[in-house]
């Protein structure tokens, strides 16, 4: 398979170099650094097989959302045949754990604006949304779930206020389970760092006492017109971030704040109109050399599937990661 070959293959570096083999039973904490690349569940496609072809056995599973704006149920792309009491891809995610693997479910994404629904909209509150989460947890007994906090939902301030607040009874919770938990943001960025609404993810976040142990940031679909350096672009990302992350947390020294970060890549061209980004093998490296030098906990690419060097429209179906300025439209799921 031509996604073996890209920049799956490269990054996947990370994991043969940093994270030991899975032997623990599921729930065990995710590897200090770890690659999880983002899985598109709407597919179809066998995460066992692409597992196999890729070697890389951690992923990141996208999307649950809500069926409907009444509905506060997660759901695999919102499908309610897709709940957590459904069984879907139970004997996937058995394979993967097998291999020595894991999964980390994500919420929201692109796609719970522009036909999906966000689960933390339609959840009357902390503690039912809350509820929500911990059905995810218990359903596929895992150890950290991804936030990804896009587009609209950027500025829809109550149900960031919403999220960290339940995201703080299921720490809370979790703690007195004896579970292992980690909690991922996932934030659309610009080289220059987080802009002012993904930072008020992370402010709010503080202001609730919310434990936030990843910060994910996009790197990639910046739709400026001229950041053509990916794996450079990216780095300078990071370092932004790592300089705001100062701010949000004095007390936390620099290592801890690199343990912090996370750093996804979209591997190939994108989709803005004359594929003025492109993300090659040596962009990977060179972020992988950096993640490994600084000590970022986690790896990810957007996505698995579409990783065959191909422009968008030979790949997996891709959409927006989006911004709200209108200006910038941007396609990422």
């Amino acid at each position: 398979m031509a996604r073996a070959r890209y920049v799956i293959a490269v990054l996947a570096l990370l994991g043969a170099a940093l994270v030991p083999a899975r032997t623990a039973a599921a729930a065990t904490p995710l590897p200090a650094h770890v690659f999880a690349p983002y899985y598109e569940a709407w597919t179809g496609d066998s995460l066992a097989s692409l597992a196999q072809a890729s070697g890389t056995r951690y992923y990141t599973m996208a999307f649950i959302e809500a069926p409907s704006q009444d509905q506060c149920l997660p759901a695999w792309n919102g499908d309610p045949s897709m709940g957590m009491d459904s069984g879907a891809f139970a004997d996937d995610v058995a394979a993967l754990r097998a291999m020595g693997g894991d999964v980390v479910p994500s919420f929201g994404g692109y796609s719970a604006d522009h036909g999906g629904t966000e689960i933390g909209e339609t959840c009357k509150g902390a503690a039912q949304l809350a509820a929500a989460y911990e059905s995810v947890i218990t359903a596929y007994d895992v150890s950290r779930l991804d936030m990804d906090i896009e587009v609209n939902a950027l500025g829809r301030t109550f149900s960031i206020d919403r999220h960290n607040k339940a995201i703080k009874l299921v720490e809370e919770w979790a703690e007195a389970q004896g579970r292992s938990l980690q909690i991922e943001y996932t934030l659309p960025v610009e080289p220059g760092g987080l802009e002012p609404d993904g930072l008020y993810v992370l402010q709010n976040a503080v202001a609730n006492g919310t434990r936030v142990d990843v910060v994910n940031i996009m790197t990639f679909d910046y739709y400026d017109g001229v950041t053509t350096e990916m794996g450079a672009a990216a780095i300078r990302a990071a370092r932004n971030l790592h300089r705001q992350l100062a701010t949000l947390y004095p007390y936390r020294s620099s290592a801890a704040l690199w343990a912090m970060e996370g750093n996804t890549l979209m591997p190939g061209l994108d989709d803005y109109p004359g594929y003025t980004e492109r993300t090659d093998v040596e962009d990977a490296r060179q972020l992988e050399r950096f993640a490994a030098r600084k000590g970022i906990s986690t790896i990810s690419t957007w996505a698995a599937q579409r990783d065959d060097g191909g422009p968008p429209e030979r790949s997996a179906p891709t959409r927006a990661r989006g911004s709200p300025r209108p200006t910038r439209p941007s396609p990422r799921s």
